[in-house]
């Protein structure tokens, strides 16, 4: 592929911002627990997650970054108008869905855009069978699995506190979920961060700027981590309000269960390099939390709107980055 420096600048600018973004949209799954429960105070919770969404790369492989950059589409069919396909239907997603308050995933938003962009470039032959199956099917399972885990942990943990005052509970759980929200904003910067090193890196090697048995650059993983660190420390706060609030009432020891269960899931998937979304991870352990507690202390309604978004973000986010791909090859 033939780019101009200034093309490739470009593009890798804009997806720094759409993992920006991606941290700013997704900063209520990092503190939505810990804020809504009071354990700590929101700006205090947001600097805490930003921290460990960015010293992330630090304890995970690039796993998942090889499935975004070499494992969702063909190499060969990607050039800076498909990269530029997938960055605008994925930040367009991300922007209305953040504009109305629906915890949507960006990690499917940047899929479905990628896969949007391909399609329309090359058709479907382009998508890789395997991974792209492989993320699909993580739109099932990260929340079940959240859903299970959080179930199982809460019930253990009342059947081991089961004696003890819920002033005494309350007390110990308002510290562990300080060490539960550290845990899943690793688990956020391990795995989201690495689908934007994806793109950078088939956006390098399609440029020839570096071969595909190339190492990732240490630069891209370092900007990657620090983009998305920055977009979570300014929050997004529409969001914090439904994850945290509206889908059930968390006390101190739902709020540790819930981010506690989130974080083993992604740190699973994440060592399997399957790129979930830590959207559906957390709401999937918000809802097995309530359920625990109270099938009609969850509120399903706001759950049911949830999943319609889940629903809806690849094959709306694919659309839009058709359109910005069409638009690219004929005028840009």
């Amino acid at each position: 592929m033939t780019v101009s420096f200034e093309a490739l600048v470009f593009l890798i600018v804009l997806a720094l911002a759409f993992d920006f973004m991606n941290g700013f949209h997704d900063a209520a799954n990092s503190i939505a627990t810990i804020v809504s429960t009071g354990a700590m105070r929101p700006h205090w919770a947001i600097l805490w997650a930003a921290f460990f969404n960015f010293i992330a790369f630090l304890f995970f492989g690039l796993q998942v970054a090889a499935t975004v950059g070499k494992g969702i589409v063909i190499p060969a069919i990607v050039d800076h108008h498909v990269v530029f396909g997938a960055l605008i239907g994925a930040i367009t997603w991300n922007v209305i869905t953040w504009y109305y308050g629906i915890p949507s995933s960006s990690s499917h938003a940047l899929i479905g855009g990628l896969a949007g962009a391909a399609v329309a470039k090359g058709g479907v032959h382009t998508l890789i069978a395997s991974g792209f199956l492989k993320t699909a099917a993580a739109i099932v399972l990260s929340p079940a699995l959240g859903f299970i885990f959080a179930a199982a942990l809460m019930i253990m943990v009342s059947w081991i506190w089961s004696r003890s005052t819920p002033r005494r509970v309350d007390r110990w759980f308002n510290k562990l979920q300080f060490v539960s929200a550290a845990f899943y904003s690793l688990g956020h910067g391990s795995n989201d961060a690495q689908k934007t090193m994806g793109i950078i890196w088939m956006l390098l090697i399609a440029a020839s700027v570096t071969g595909s048995q190339d190492p990732l650059p240490l630069w891209v993983v370092l900007s990657c981590q620090a983009a998305m660190g920055l977009g979570t420390m300014f929050g997004g706060w529409r969001i914090v309000k439904t994850m945290g609030m509206r889908i059930t009432k968390l006390k101190p020891v739902s709020g540790f269960c819930a981010s506690a269960s989130g974080a083993a899931t992604l740190f699973i998937a994440t060592g399997f390099g399957v790129p979930v979304s830590t959207t559906h991870t957390i709401t999937g352990a918000i809802v097995g939390v309530g359920s625990v507690q109270k099938f009609s202390a969850v509120r399903w309604g706001v759950a049911g709107s949830i999943v319609w978004a889940w629903v809806l973000t690849i094959p709306c986010s694919a659309f839009v980055a058709a359109v910005a791909w069409w638009f690219a090859h004929h005028y840009l």
